[in-house]
Parts: structure tokens; sequence; C-alpha cells
């Protein structure tokens, strides 16, 4: 499988899964448009490590995804976007009365609205090159709930229907649009939070990964981002062509309960 001579933009990729789906892409040859809200130097260094690894061309661009104009200007900014890899999300955990206002407006903006504002200026860009493949990533909770997670859920779910819509916007086009659908994967942010789980629970490292974090996954093992990365690049793979609105769910079982 080669991507070579496709430009890759993926939302939130300078860690987690989004790091994880572009060094993926990088390695099956496309260039990169790596991306967050931060402007620091180890952010451009990390574009600059992934083009020297895997001989592509990788740059990194500032813009804050819950705010509308600089979705857009971040796909302006690429030039060209063959692939877009809409990744970037936050999560907070409140019973919905509540739920704090400014959450919930946050999560919304970054975990859905940034995927109408990125793919509104995409496709034409695919549309003038004849190929286009645009992978969100969504979750296990947009096909299913948990309490205390409303705009979470609520936000995967639109991420979920907004899929199907443009796929079948674009069904008759060389262009897809499909979902991924993580459970529990292991970054580095979850694996910060093991430590202090443990002490909470006064359990050991595997039954707390298993008992508690991963209670709802039926594997009882962490999805990883080179996983989730590896899902991305056969979505954009010819093998892929005739895969369009539809979800792939990477969750150990979680969503066969």
């Amino acid at each position: 499988m080669s991507l070579r001579g496709k430009t890759a933009v993926v939302t939130g990729s300078n860690s987690g899964i989004g790091l994880g789906v572009a060094r993926e892409l990088a390695r099956a040859g496309a260039d990169l448009v790596l991306n967050s809200f931060t402007d620091r130097d180890e952010d451009h260094a990390l574009a600059e490590a992934i083009s020297t690894e895997f001989g592509v061309v990788a740059k990194y661009v500032k813009a804050d995804m819950s705010v509308g104009e600089e979705c857009r200007s971040l796909i302006e900014a690429a030039g060209s976007c063959d692939i877009l890899v809409n990744n970037a999300g936050i999560q907070h955990v409140a019973p919905i009365d509540e739920f704090p206002r400014d959450k919930w407006d946050a999560i919304i903006a970054i975990n859905l609205n940034s995927v109408f504002h990125t793919t509104a200026a995409a496709l034409p860009m695919m549309r003038a090159a004849g190929w286009g493949r645009i992978v969100n990533v969504a979750s296990a909770h947009g096909l299913t709930a948990s309490p205390y997670k409303s705009a979470y859920v609520a936000a995967k779910h639109g991420v979920v229907g907004m899929t199907k819509a443009v796929a079948l916007e674009t069904a008759q086009e060389p262009i897809t649009c499909n979902a991924v659908c993580p459970g529990y994967v292991l970054t580095p942010l979850v694996e910060a939070q093991i430590p202090d789980t443990m002490k909470e629970y006064g359990m050991d490292r595997e039954t707390v990964i298993k008992d508690v974090m991963l209670a709802r996954q039926p594997s009882k093992e962490f999805a990883t981002v080179e996983q989730l990365g590896g899902t991305v690049a056969f979505l954009c793979s010819s093998a892929a062509t005739q895969i369009t609105g539809t979800t792939l769910s990477v969750d150990g079982g979680w969503t066969a309960l």
C-alpha cells in the first residue's frame, strides 16, 4: 500500500491517537500536516523528525479546532488535502444537570463543529484533485453511551451522522468518508492515569486495567495508537475504495455487547 504523492491533514496530531495515525500515514508515504492548538518549538521539531524518519514532507500548522475560521485556515495553509483525518477531541465528565456550559460548548465545538468546518474546506480540494479520503475519529461513544459524558456522546454520535451524510453526498465521486470508532486506547494520557487509579482502588496495575479501566472492553486489552493508525491507512488505500459511510470499530468487542 502506498500513499506516496498524497497529502494528509491530521487534526490534533502532536500526541496520542493523532500522532499514531500521522506516523502510519507517513509510513505509507503520505506527506503530512500535523496540527494542534500550541505553537512550540517541539511541535515543529516533531514534524521535522517524522519527515526525516519516513522520507516525506511534514509540517506543523497551529490551529484552534474550537474556532471555525481556524479550522478552515488549517486546510488552506496545507495547500492541498487529499486525506483529512478529523481526530481532535476533548472530554469532560459530569452529570448533565451539573455539566458546565463552557465545557459543553467546547466539546461540541472541537469534537463536532471542527469536523464540519475542515470537511467543508477540504472537499473542493479533493474534487479538484479527483481523489479524496475523509476519516473521522469518532468513538465507541459514537455508537453507544455512558452516563456523565453527555457532551462527548452527543458530539461523537453527531460525527457518525455527519460521516454518513458526507459519504452520500460524495458517493458517485472518487471520495470516501468513514468513521473509526475506538474503544479505550493506550495513549500517554491514559498511561499517566494508571498509577492514580491504582491508588484510588488499591489494586495492582493488571487488575485496575482489566476490572476498572477496561470494564466495558471485552478483550481486556487496550487498542494501540499504531492499530488505529493502521486502520486509518487501510481506509485510505485502494482496497477500501467501496467502503464509505460506515463505522469501523476498534474497541475489543465493546459495541458487540
